[in-house]
């Protein structure tokens, strides 16, 4: 099974950062994001074996419990691989240093889990965002990128973990589907 660990923002955030994108998106010829797939990955899991997935819960569960619910908002943006040359927008993370240290541990705590429950783990560097649009081709978003920077969202709470099935070509559209497998809180 394709699966991530991931942050989902509650549903007046996606709100406030759809309407935001909503008047602007026939400007960009990109395929956006909708707003039931809006989340922050800290751990990919490209193939979980049925085997393992009871102990990855069960492990991811224990990372979580480590951390500390703590607050954030998505303010900002920018572009993947860089913004000249882009094959995915995304808006950031405003996080105070005890916002980020948490979030850097969670995405941590999920890699061990998957780790130790015998799970290959996608070994890129974490970078917290939340992915809007993809790009047919490379390109310059420069101007998407500055729009983005005058976007901050409403405050809100990270104070849980979703462990989230992504059943490949199943959406709308050919998008992924994703179901929830499992949802673990924070709380040390």
């Amino acid at each position: 099974m394709r699966m991530f660990a991931a942050v989902v923002p509650p549903e007046e955030v996606v709100a406030d950062l759809d309407a935001f994108l909503n008047v602007r998106r026939d400007a960009g010829p990109f395929r956006w994001a909708s707003a039931e797939q809006l989340h922050v990955t800290v751990a990919f899991y490209a193939d979980v074996p049925e085997r393992a997935l009871d102990d990855l819960v069960e492990r991811l569960g224990r990372a979580a419990a480590k951390r500390t619910a703590f607050e954030t908002r998505i303010a900002g943006g920018g572009a993947f691989p860089h913004v000249a040359g882009a094959r995915v927008i995304w808006a950031g993370l405003d996080l105070d240093e005890e916002g980020r240290t948490e979030l850097d541990r969670l995405a941590t705590g999920a890699r061990a889990a998957a780790s130790r429950a015998g799970v290959a783990v996608d070994g890129q560097r974490f970078r917290p965002h939340v992915t809007l649009a993809r790009l047919r081709h490379p390109d310059d978003v420069s101007d998407w990128v500055r729009l983005l920077d005058t976007y901050e969202g409403p405050a809100w709470t990270i104070d849980r973990l979703r462990l989230i099935a992504s059943h490949l070509g199943e959406g709308p559209r050919g998008r992924p589907r994703y179901e929830l497998v499992d949802e673990l809180l924070l709380g040390r």
